[in-house]
């Protein structure tokens, strides 16, 4: 009879009984904190959402402020409008009925300037004197052809006083937003300054509204008639602060509020910081948004502080975290009792706890004279032997003979010393098929141990560990594709031929192998015809060199092989030339006949380098300048190789700083209509502002951009910076111009180009039909599926597209006839020796006949000439472009020439 108190509590919370009871407990406790962490996210959630909530809303309510003083300042304009000319008296007036103090804090005054030629100077100051100010002078001092001085600034606090005859426009951030507003008819904000009526004690932040006066009352419809009937300006002057400590206090008392005039964010542009300031590093949520308004851009950021953190606290989850661990504990105690009456009801079945029927371990229990008395079920998977008929079997028979004596002394020992494992020990044993296994065991004497009562014999079978230890190599050594070495492998075998090289001063040769082409191949064809190429290069390569020598895949279409022992840089040379021929073939890929050529990088050990990571890199640079050579041969490396690395590094650094200064400009060439003898257009050109070699054309780094992959980056700015110049070409009144973009291929099969071009359109604002995308004629040996998704997508949005080179390389009409196109541009190399050259005409002449074949409208490039001029006419081309009408033009070039070819009737 078993005592249930012989089981203490130690020994029921041991693993092989407590198990489940241990699983209750983390399940239970795992529930507990995820539930606890709910309750903590919900928590959070709600106190970022009153976070995100009073942050919108104070963003809300300044955009609300600024337009109400908008109005105010719309009024004040809409007075000189109604009555022509307001006296001094009149002006005060209409500032006291505002009641600015009351209704509109923030406000230092409501004024009025005067725009004054230089002609008209003398007679203004004679007027103010003549109206009581004697002292009255217009600030700075100096001669320029306009002044702006103030003349009326209500109300006339001391403060304001001191801003009386302050000429604004000299100060290039007033000028700036003066012009805007002048040209655009609506009200611009200043950036931040100092206000002229602040103390010299006091550095608060400040803006001017200013709004314009034009002579007539009306606003001018065109930018010329603004610019001179501008008669000057009503402005309001702001404190910061005053305008708004009022608002935050209001709605968001405990928010860190930090408003930046621009996307600088420092304290040189800082217009506004709460009393909270010093808090600024100890917060949970923050929030940047942007406030635009009056032709400026205000970063608002918001960040939450202890006190709203604290004011946001909630119990519940420290609620819930208690509750569910006193759970959890009744839980486990409950399963611990329910697991002691389990084990007392099984302790009699002590077998259970020697016998092991797993697949991979076989167990045998034997008496005291070694006759089997069980052998567990896993014998017949593993040597095959029915555990009933593997008792009635005489061990000895089955154990190899040199290993029965070892297995008789290892049984004696178990059972002199009882209870405890013996050594391990191995033995072949022979299983049903006569086959020898390779096996290892101990032994174990159980035979006080009710339900067991025998010596335990726990055997393991080492064939199938072999067997994974010999797979787990080959995948950790060996490609699985090809069979060949990996980069692991080779790594291991490249220093061991480096260091015997060393030593013995006997030459090696390392070569690195690129596919030329692999990657149309896997597009066109697919991966399994591309896996099917692979692996036959990785047998001509074998067959190429000795067995000594190695071959292996570092990955994709890269291959290395390792000459172990050369005699000469010229027997490298004969190896590289065989592997050449034999791979320069063309092989079947799924129906395909595919023909491939290889370029390959030579390096020469130990002459180049002793180092395996330098021998590496100097095969790989070897290889590129193979590429570069026209692919299909072997270059040997030389230190001018290292050397134009280096300098193509140091390149693509400064060009990426370059992008991230934003050092990169658009110019502008228009594009003329032929039949209709007006600008249609403009093409833009990328230009690089250098510091020392100054203005930069496309064609020398765009190459750079492709390589190293900032052509991305890059292409989407210009793309950008193009949208806004429609806006201000829009803005200067020509809304029917198109600006193209040129495209490189890199962008077009980016899978990111897309979405990227839609975010820039959404953003900018810019009617899709208003831009040309320019592609590459190298576009067309892309993948055609994906091209005809891709600019079918693009043609969606409302974008012409323009092929680009059209008649140089290879070009498919089928390709021309699917694709969405809108146009054509003839390369200029055809247009370049026009008229001169009867082929140049002859193949100009047909290329504008296919396209009009193709009802695709065909655009001229790099007309230079009046005779290349009258021949595109008499051709049927469309439209042209080039230095003859116009070289590219920046910005304010190009408004210029647009106003001017306005006035010759040559734009809409």
């Amino acid at each position: 009879m078993i005592n249930k108190k012989d089981i203490a509590l130690k020994d029921l919370l041991r693993p092989q009984h407590s198990r489940m009871a241990w699983l209750v407990l983390v399940i239970a406790l795992g529930v507990t904190a995820a539930l606890w962490g709910l309750s903590m996210r919900l928590v959070e959630d709600r106190t970022e959402s009153r976070f995100n909530t009073q942050s919108l809303q104070l963003k809300t309510a300044i955009e609300e402020r600024l337009l109400n003083y908008e109005q105010v300042l719309a009024g004040s304009a809409g007075l000189f409008s109604v009555a022509g000319e307001v006296s001094r008296e009149e002006w005060r007036t209409y500032v006291e009925k505002v009641d600015i103090d009351r209704y509109y804090p923030g406000i230092q005054g409501i004024g009025v300037t005067r725009r004054i030629g230089i002609n008209g100077l003398r007679g203004h100051l004679d007027e103010l004197h003549a109206e009581g100010f004697e002292d009255y002078v217009v600030r700075p001092r100096g001669l320029r052809e306009e002044f702006h001085p103030i003349v009326y600034l209500e109300p006339a606090t001391d403060r304001n006083r001191r801003a009386f005859g302050y000429d604004a426009y000299q100060d290039d951030i007033h000028r700036r937003a003066m012009e805007r507003a002048r040209d655009t008819a609506r009200p611009v904000v200043t950036g931040k300054v100092v206000l002229v009526q602040e103390e010299l004690a006091e550095d608060q932040a400040g803006f001017l509204m200013y709004y314009p006066v034009y002579h007539g009352g009306v606003v001018p419809t065109s930018l010329s008639e603004r610019r001179i009937l501008l008669r000057g300006f009503v402005f309001s002057a702001f404190r910061t602060n005053n305008l708004l400590d009022g608002i935050v206090g209001l709605i968001a008392p405990f928010l860190d509020v930090r408003i930046y005039d621009g996307s600088n964010i420092g304290r040189e542009t800082r217009m506004y910081g709460s009393s909270l300031g010093s808090l600024d590093e100890e917060f949970s949520f923050e929030k940047s948004q942007q406030i635009e308004y009056g032709g400026r851009t205000w970063v608002m950021q918001t960040r939450s502080t202890p006190a709203f953190d604290y004011l946001a606290s909630d119990p519940r989850p420290a609620i819930v975290l208690g509750s569910g661990i006193l759970v959890s504990l009744l839980l486990f105690s409950f399963s611990l009792l329910l697991i002691r009456s389990r084990v007392l009801a099984h302790k009699s079945a002590g077998r259970y706890r020697a016998i092991t029927e797993g697949a991979s371990n076989i167990t045998v229990v034997m008496d005291r004279q070694g006759r089997p008395t069980y052998v567990s079920p896993s014998s017949h998977t593993i040597l095959g032997y029915d555990p009933d008929e593997a008792r009635s079997v005489e061990i000895e028979s089955r154990v190899h003979s040199d290993d029965w004596p070892r297995l008789q002394d290892a049984f004696r020992e178990a059972l002199a010393k009882p209870g405890e494992q013996m050594p391990v020990m191995r033995a072949r044993i022979r299983d049903a098929t006569g086959e020898w296994r390779e096996m290892e065991g101990s032994f174990t004497a159980m035979l006080e141990v009710p339900g067991v009562e025998g010596v335990v014999l726990s055997l393991r079978d080492l064939t199938q560990l072999r067997a994974a230890q010999s797979e787990l190599h080959r995948l950790a050594f060996y490609d699985p594709l090809t069979g060949l070495a990996n980069r692991q492998l080779f790594r291991d075998r490249l220093a061991h031929v480096v260091r015997r090289s060393r030593r013995s001063q006997e030459p090696a040769a390392l070569m690195f192998l690129d596919l030329d082409g692999f990657k149309s191949i896997n597009d066109t064809l697919g991966h399994d015809a591309g896996d099917q190429l692979l692996e036959h290069v990785a047998r001509w390569l074998t067959g190429c060199v000795r067995e000594e020598d190695s071959v292996a895949r570092l990955g994709g279409d890269e291959f290395v092989v390792l000459l172990s022992r050369i005699s000469s840089p010229e027997a490298t040379a004969k190896v590289a030339e065989t592997i050449l021929r034999r791979l320069c073939q063309r092989v079947r890929l799924n129906e395909h006949d595919v023909g491939i050529t290889v370029s390959i990088g030579v390096t020469m050990i130990p002459y180049d380098s002793e180092d395996p990571g330098v021998l590496m890199k100097y095969a790989d640079l070897a290889m590129y300048r193979a590429k570069e050579r026209g692919r299909n041969n072997y270059q040997f490396f030389t230190p001018a190789m290292n050397l134009q690395a280096a300098r193509r590094l140091l390149q693509q650094e400064e060009l990426a700083n370059a992008l991230d200064e934003d050092r990169f400009v658009l110019h502008y060439q228009p594009k003329v209509d032929l039949q209709e003898q007006r600008v249609v257009g403009v093409e833009a050109f990328l230009r690089w502002q250098h510091p020392e070699r100054g203005l930069v054309s496309a064609s020398q780094f765009i190459t750079l951009a492709e390589e190293s992959g900032l052509i991305i980056r890059l292409g989407e700015m210009a793309l950008r910076q193009a949208c806004i110049q429609i806006q201000a070409l829009e803005r200067a009144g020509f809304e029917r111009l198109r600006v193209a973009v040129n495209l490189s291929v890199r962008q077009i099969v980016d899978p990111g180009f897309l979405d990227r071009f839609r975010r820039v359109i959404t953003e900018t604002g810019v009617m899709p039909d208003r831009l040309e995308l320019e592609l590459p004629a190298a576009l067309l040996n892309e993948d055609p599926k994906m091209l005809r998704t891709m600019l079918g997508a693009l043609h969606e949005t409302g974008a012409r597209l323009i092929l680009d080179d059209f008649g140089s390389g290879a070009c498919s009409l089928a390709a021309l006839q699917q694709l969405p196109l809108d146009a054509v541009k003839i390369d200029d190399r055809f247009i370049r020796d026009i008229p001169y050259n009867t082929n140049a005409t002859d193949v100009a002449s047909a290329v504008i006949a296919l396209a009009h074949k193709l009802r695709l409208t065909v655009v001229a490039e790099g007309v230079e000439t009046p005779h290349q001029l009258q021949f595109l006419e008499r051709a049927g081309c469309a439209q042209c472009q080039g230095n003859l009408f116009s070289y590219p033009l920046d910005e304010d070039s190009l408004i210029s020439f647009l106003v001017n070819q306005y006035e010759r009737a040559l734009i809409p």
